[in-house]
Parts: structure tokens; sequence; C-alpha cells
């Protein structure tokens, strides 16, 4: 219907017959049984959810398939034009920003504490970290209990140091470690463990919460930009049920690197300031198969201008009427301090759409401040997982208590980047039985959690049904929007093209190309349609490894096809290859290459963990001397621990 992505109707029910279901005194809402498929030419041993809606979409219409890919309309941020022209503030710090502060110049003493969550939201009248269900509160305030013994500082982010106008020189303090493994309280800090719930792999799970997660406070720098610091790893907490609230290297190193690598990518995360070493050893079970073994402790500092997520507000509304007034409370605390532009709306700007459906009902989003915020939420959320889906990032585990309101990447588990394309892959050991979570999966399980997320705003009458159903309409358009102009960019074409995407992806799939590579060797082709027949994959040759006649000549015929409409472009090869490779990485961060950082930082050596967040701060660039991390994985990289992980850490 929109592309190689196929919205495939297979009820006659429509977008307004959302059933629900009774679940801890609350209703959840299920999108109507329709598939989604990401990747229609493959047989799936089972079928990936099927929620997606076949949706009419009467706000805007549908861009023709043969639109030029500047002309695709942006859905959240024509909203925001309509609301006088404001623009969204930034969800994330956006790609690399190579023009910083000249020099950041505060000390640790020095930044602006602000708390503005524990100020504004009911916490927890305890402080005690014994574990239990902590009820109608938000939070907990509780100090960071990991045991520490001389702590050393792995590595750093100054980029992330400027965003909070720290200097640089900090890094350098001899009591560094020690602050930032809560061995020795931050001057100003305020720290608490948040409360939330979730669905874990579809189910319910009740109370989750900042397990090990404790959350120092808020920074206001000197843009007003805040920006939360969590130590992850630092202790228990209320919400560490039967765990430790510990963290291992191995997993703080992937964590660390991976908010990095995702930031210079140009895709929405939460950023990591710090890694420190604890100086202790942490028990765990990595394939949870009673073999335990102890590991080097560390903590992160994760930084981001918010952790509140869905679960966040869905365990208040599972707790019945007594607490949907905590889920009004943070969607007001939410709108007022990450979607301004929301809360100042002017009201006698008409902002309404046609829901397309029989009755040609009509949402207006400037009646209701909420449905603006859940339909800006949930076009994050379908821009986060199309940018997800161009690069080749599998999150691993899309519970809804990993799912970020402000539609940034969260919880760095057992992720994985794409090697040989496998639209099945799921990098985590748990998931393998259904693959839930697969790569293919990741936009039709975005729809999912959108849908419990608009549950529970109804369930607190915030939204209507016809408002949450726009919403998750407006998740389809945005999600179809971008991913559309994500691979036309990818691909150096004039106008996005559905059958000429289709079939190469099909092709990558068959011969399990490297994802990567292949995209950025793409740019040296020439939109010269004499190039002889023998000649034409020659640019491709060490991508397209190990093919047969049969497959060389199925490549041969893609290439031409390819060839062909970019020579309709008139855009000169040089100017295109340089378009191209801004937006196809040549570095990404493989799981093999985070496995030899944890290797050497284990005895010691941090050097590697360093080179490699030097590597991803530059992803599209050339580095010469550095070819070597951009190789194919080797053979041992596909032993489990290293491809595959378990959310043990």
């Amino acid at each position: 219907m929109l592309s190689h992505f196929s919205l495939i109707n297979t009820t006659s029910s429509s977008l307004s017959s959302s059933f629900s279901f009774s679940l801890s005194r609350f209703s959840i809402r299920r999108p109507p049984k329709f598939h989604f498929y990401p990747y229609p030419f493959f047989n799936f041993s089972s079928s990936p959810p099927r929620l997606f809606p076949s949706f009419r979409f009467a706000a805007g219409g549908r861009v023709p398939m043969d639109s030029p890919a500047q002309d695709l309309p942006p859905s959240v941020d024509s909203l925001t034009h309509d609301l006088k022209n404001q623009t969204l503030e930034s969800h994330s710090s956006g790609p690399a920003d190579r023009n910083h502060h000249a020099k950041p110049r505060l000390k640790l003493e020095d930044l602006n504490w602000d708390h503005s969550l524990v100020r504004e939201l009911p916490g927890d009248p305890r402080t005690d970290s014994f574990p239990r269900e902590v009820l109608h509160a938000c939070y907990t305030k509780v100090s960071p209990s990991a045991e520490v013994d001389d702590p050393q500082l792995v590595a750093w982010s100054e980029s992330v140091a400027d965003l909070l106008d720290l200097d640089h020189k900090e890094f350098e303090r001899s009591d560094f470690p020690l602050l930032f493994s809560g061995g020795s309280p931050l001057v100003g800090a305020l720290p608490y463990a948040q409360c939330y719930g979730g669905h874990q792999f579809g189910m319910w799970a009740g109370q989750l919460g900042d397990g090990r997660a404790i959350t120092l406070g808020e920074i206001l720098n000197s843009k007003s930009q805040r920006w939360e610091l969590q130590l992850k790893g630092a202790g228990k907490t209320p919400y560490s049920r039967f765990a430790d609230g510990l963290a291992v290297l191995r997993s703080s190193i992937r964590e660390f690197l991976c908010s990095e690598a995702m930031h210079h990518l140009g895709i929405p995360t939460t950023r990591a300031l710090c890694l420190v070493t604890t100086g202790k050893l942490v028990t765990r079970d990595m394939f949870y198969d009673g073999n335990p073994k102890e590991e080097p402790g560390a903590i992160v500092c994760r930084v981001a201008q918010s952790f509140l997520r869905f679960g966040s507000y869905q365990i208040h509304a599972s707790r019945g009427e007594e607490d949907m007034g905590l889920v009004r409370a943070l969607a007001d605390y939410a709108v007022k301090h990450h979607f301004p532009h929301i809360e100042n709306m002017s009201k006698s700007e008409s902002l309404s759409f046609s829901t397309g459906d029989e009755e040609h009902s009509v949402v207006d989003l400037t009646s209701n401040k909420y449905a603006a915020w859940a339909v800006e939420v949930a076009e994050r959320t379908a821009s986060l997982i199309a940018s997800w889906q161009g690069v080749g990032f599998t999150h691993g585990v899309l519970n809804t208590d990993n799912m970020s309101i402000l539609g940034l990447t969260i919880d760095y588990g057992p992720f994985g980047f794409l090697d040989a394309f496998d639209p099945r892959f799921t990098p985590n050991t748990t998931d393998l039985p259904g693959r839930r979570y697969c790569f293919a999966n990741q936009p039709d399980i975005g729809l999912w959690n959108i849908a419990q997320f608009t549950t529970t705003l109804s369930a607190a009458q915030l939204i209507n049904d016809k408002e949450a159903n726009y919403a998750m309409e407006r998740y389809g358009n945005k999600f179809m929007d971008d991913y559309q102009a994500i691979m036309t960019k990818k691909l150096g074409l004039p106008k996005y093209n559905k059958q000429l995407i289709g079939k190469l992806l099909s092709h990558m799939a068959v011969d399990k190309v490297d994802y990567t590579n292949f995209f950025r060797l793409l740019s040296n082709l020439k939109a010269d349609t004499s190039i002889p027949e023998d000649q034409l994959l020659v640019p491709l040759k060490s991508a397209l490894l190990d093919i047969g006649r049969e497959r060389k000549e199925a490549w041969t015929d893609w290439v031409k096809a390819y060839i062909h409409e970019l020579s309709t472009s008139g855009i000169p090869d040089e100017q295109r290859k340089i378009s191209m490779d801004s937006v196809n990485p040549k570095y990404i961060l493989r799981n093999y290459l985070c496995q030899t950082a944890i290797d050497a930082a284990e005895v010691g050596d941090f050097g590697e963990v360093r080179r490699l967040l030097k590597l991803i701060e530059r992803p599209f660039d050339e580095q010469p001397g550095m070819e070597k991390y951009a190789r194919l994985p080797p053979a041992w990289a596909y032993r489990p621990g290293v491809c595959m992980l378990s959310c043990s850490s």
C-alpha cells in the first residue's frame, strides 16, 4: 500500500472498533487485528504481532509513490507550524554537533540543580530501599548504596559535559570516580528512584521501577535546558525486587558506547556522561543456565532531558480510580517542562483533523492539550523507530517500560546492529522463541506500545477514544513518511521507489549482505547507463561475497534499474556520493567491537573503550587508519554472549 512495508487489512473492523480486555483493574486497548509486515517477502515461522490498522489518512492525505523525497510532509513539524510556527523543542541533542561551547566552565560544585520532578510530584513517604509496592507516589527518595573500592574512571563524554556546562578538567579530579560511583554525594543532588510499571513481552508485569538506577536530579544549563543525571548500577531501591541493584562492566560499556554512538548517528537517545568501575565484583548468570560467575562491577552516569516512560503512567492507571489523578499530574508535568509549545497553544487557532471514519468525525487538538501531547508522543516514537530501521538497529527489549515519552532510545540491554541483513534478527536470547522484538517487528511493536499508552490516558479521562485512535493513525503516517524519506536518502534516489527498495532488501536478505557496508559502498556506483554489464557489480564486490551466477544476474538486474533511476536525477556522481555518505555510516558499534573493548577492560585496559568512543563520534567520516573497525565480524563474533545476549547485567 505505502512501500515495501505492507498494511494489510485482515478484518472488516474499522479503527474505531478497538477492543479492550480487563487487566489489573483497567482496560488495555489493542488496535484492531491487522497485519503490519515490514518485510512481506519473508515467511516468518511465527507471525509478527497483528497490530497495524489499514488507516485512511484524511489528515493531509498520503504521499504518491513517485513524490520527491523532499516533498514528504513532516507530520509533527506541520503540526507545530500551525501553532504559530513554533518549532519542536529538541527531544534529544540531535546529530553530532561539532560547534560545542568554546570552553565548558563549571565545576561540579557549581552545577545548577533544580529538582522539578521531586518538587512538583508526590513522593513515597518512606526513604528506605526495602523491596515493596510503592503506592500513590511517582518516586522514592533513595541514595546510592553500591559498595565501592578504589573506583576508576573508564571513559567519559566531553560533548555531554558541554551540555551541562561542565569543565572538562573536572574529569581529572581525583574524587571524580568516587562521586560518580555514588561513593560520595554530589553537592546539590537530591537522589530518587522512579516508580513505573510496564508490559514485558506483551504481558502486564505490574510495578517495575528503577531497580538499579538512581536519578541524582536535574541540572539547568546556560541555555535553560533541563538535563537529568542518573547513576545506573548504584544499588538497591524499593523497586529492585529480588535483584541487587548493581551492574557489571560488560553491560555498562555497551550502554555507555551505544548511547554515544546513537547520538552521533543522529538518532534520539539518552546520553552517557561517564563510566566508572566500582572495584567490586558482581555475580551474574549471563545465560540463565545455572552457571553464574563474578564480573567487575560498574556504574554509568546516564543523561536525558527526562527518564519518564510509558510505564510511568501505566502503573498509576493500573491501580484504579484512587491513583488516576497521578496520571494527570504526570501528564501536566511532562507537558509543562518538556512540551511547552503544547502548553502554550492558542485556543483561537484551530488545529483539527478529520479522522476519516464514516461519520466524518473531527479531532481538534487545540481543544485538548492531552490529545495534542499523545499525538506528538506517537509521532516521536514513530520517527525514532523509522530511524532505527534506517540504520539497522535492533533494540531487543521494546517493553513499554523501555519506551521514552520524549521519543528517545532508552535502556540499552541486548541491543544489536545488523551485520548480515536478516529481518528476523533479534539480539535477545530471551526473545528467540517468538522473536517478538526482532528487527522487522519493531514498527508494529511501536504501535502496540502506543496503544497501551493511549489506553492509560483514556482510563484517566484525559483523551477520548477518537483522540486515542487518531494518535495511532498519526503513528502510522509519521512512520511511513520518515522511513520512506530515510531509505530514499540512503539510496541517493531523486524520489521514493517502492519496487526498487523492496527488491534491494529482498536481495540483501537472500544473500545475507552486510547492511552497513553495502549502503556505504553503494555511493561508489556511477549514474552511467553505458557501463558494461560485467563491470556493474565491481564497486560492490566486497559486500557481495560468495554469490553464484544466478544471484549475480539478479544483482546485475537490480543495479541496472538502480543506475537508470539515478540517471534521471541529473545530480552529479560526486555530489550524490557526499550526500549518501552523510547518511550511510562507515562505522557502527558492532557487537564484536564492544566485546573486544570489554575483554580488554575486564583486565584493566580501558584504551579500547576510549578508542571506540572516538571512532563512533565520527561515524560518517572515512577516518584513515581506522578501516579495520569497518570489517565484517570474525567467526568468533557469532558465539553466544557476543552477537546475542540476555538481559542479565
